[in-house]
Formats: C-alpha cells, structure tokens, sequence
C-alpha cells in the first residue's frame, strides 16, 4: 500500500471511527501533507511506499523545520502527527514498528497563558454599543464567552435548543464532539436574552431560519473568524491589550475560578479539559502572581 493510500484511510479513521472535529482532521491533514511533500521532493519520488516512512527521513523532515524556522510549538505538533500516523499504519498491517517513536520532541519554553484582568473584562463587555442590534449581539457574544469559558468554536456551533436562560445552562459540544454543561452568569443571561429578541427581528427582516444563536448581518451563522474581528474591533475601542483573541477570554475564566477560591477539579469540568493537567497550568499563573504581589509589597522579601 502506498503511504498516500494509508494517509487517506488515516483521515477516514480520524473522522468516522474518531469521530474527530474538523478541526483536529484538518490539522492532522496539514501536518502530514507537509512530510509527506518533503519526502517525496527529496526521494524524487511521485509516489511514496511504506519503506519510505522510516526514522532517518522524519528526522530529516524535522531537521528541515528547524532550518525553516519554525516554531518549536509546530514541530512539536508536526512530529505528534507522524507518530499518530506511524501508529496507525502499524495497526493496519503496513509498519512493523512506529519510526516516529525514536524521535525526540524538541523542548519547548514554558509559557503562562495570557489573560485579562477584572477590570479589563469589564472594560471589554463595556465597549460593545447597547443602542445597537449588533452592539447587543456583541455584548451578549463576550457575556457568553467568559461566563461559560468557551472555546471560540464552541460559541459560534450554540443552537437555540443548546441554551436554557431560565437555569442560565448551556449544552457544549467540545473537542472530540463530547457534550459537556457550561453556567451562565445573570450578567450574560441578559444580554443573551437582549439579543434573542433582536435576532428574531433580524431573522425576519432578511426573511431567514436557522437555528445558530449568534447571527450575522445577513442572517447566517457567526464564524469564528468573525468574533476574532470583532473582538479586535472592541479591544481598541476598550484600549486593550492588542495580543487578546477570544482564547484569552477563557484563560481569563479559569484564572478568576482559581483566584477567587473555586475547585480545581470544577474547573476541569466547567472547561471540559479531558486531563487535570491541562487546568493545572491556571494554577501557575496563580501561583505567579501570588509571588509577584509578595516580591512587591512585602518589606523584607
């Protein structure tokens, strides 16, 4: 079998088998189109087999990313992708053993998440006009992405049924399409409640259906690139910090839990992060500024 063959049978498996996003196959699909390219550029070969997929050419691929200058996020991420897909030709049949296992990950600078103070949130939910449908849309799209701490994706895929306002409860579909419950505060209750009533109006004046909570001009559904161009657009209008993305406001979420005394253990559930590790990085921006704030105010440290 070829290794484009078993690549194409790789991403069947991540979408029907996995059940996986589509944003998890299109990243898989990304990662492993660029090895493969490399490979056969520097085998000189149209079509690429089994063989061809061995340790001494993914190092050559990673040696290559390094050269490029990539990020040592991404190829990190580029060599996680080999090895998931090395792993899977071995169940099928076609690799005796994974290549990718003899590589090392490079080492990668441990970086705190970047987050908005409590002011600057309120600051942020502010910007927003409430003389305006779409003011209201914005306020009530911010609300809802702070007080439940979504993802970006999260938030643009909420349907009508997902959202029960009278118990301030939503149905989130994350990471792996797994289902999980996010908490509404009374704050983004109301501006959720505001701008349902305004996007029945839209609806009807662009003569459209559709379930999606978060509508744009023409009635269809907000896309994630969407919010991250109008939160650009708030942030100046707030004088933010320019490096914010919607992202922030869920490191923001989790960093308020923490630092105002909640469980950790709730605020893996409320994240719906699948490993307690993943919520324990909140725990050391935290912890940073608990020492931050000792380092200055204490006289003697």
């Amino acid at each position: 079998m070829t290794l484009e063959r078993g690549f194409a049978e790789f991403l069947t498996h991540l979408g029907i088998e996995k059940n996986s996003s589509i944003q998890t196959v299109k990243s898989y699909r990304e990662d492993i189109t660029q090895a493969l390219e490399f490979l056969r550029t520097h085998s000189r070969k149209d079509s690429l087999e089994a063989r061809d997929w061995n340790t001494r050419s993914l190092r050559a691929f990673l040696a290559w990313l390094h050269e490029q200058g990539y990020a040592k996020t991404t190829i990190a991420r580029r060599l996680a992708a080999t090895r998931t897909f090395g792993k899977f030709l071995c169940r099928q049949g076609t690799l005796a053993s994974n290549p990718a296992e003899a590589l090392r990950s490079p080492r990668l600078n441990k970086t705190l998440p970047h987050f908005l103070t409590v002011d600057d949130i309120r600051k942020l939910l502010a910007s927003p006009p409430a003389h305006s449908p779409f003011g209201r849309r914005d306020r009530a799209m911010l609300e809802t992405l702070y007080s439940a701490g979504l993802r970006v994706s999260e938030l643009c895929g909420l349907n009508l049924p997902d959202a029960d306002l009278s118990d301030g409860v939503l149905v989130i579909r994350g990471k792996g399409k797994k289902e999980r419950l996010a908490l509404l505060g009374d704050q983004a209750m109301i501006a959720l409640k505001t701008w349902l009533a305004d996007r029945k109006e839209l609806l009807a004046s662009v003569g459209a259906v559709g379930e999606a909570i978060f509508l744009n001009k023409s009635g269809g559904r907000l896309t994630t690139r969407s919010v991250g161009r109008l939160l650009v657009k708030h942030l100046q209008r707030a004088g933010l910090d320019p490096r914010t993305t919607p992202h922030t406001l869920r490191h923001s979420f989790a960093t308020h839990l923490l630092d105002n005394g909640a469980d950790i253990r709730g605020v893996q559930e409320l994240l719906g992060h699948k490993s307690l590790t993943t919520t324990q990085v909140y725990t050391h921006v935290t912890t940073t500024r608990m020492q931050q704030s000792y380092h200055k105010a204490h006289p003697r440290a």
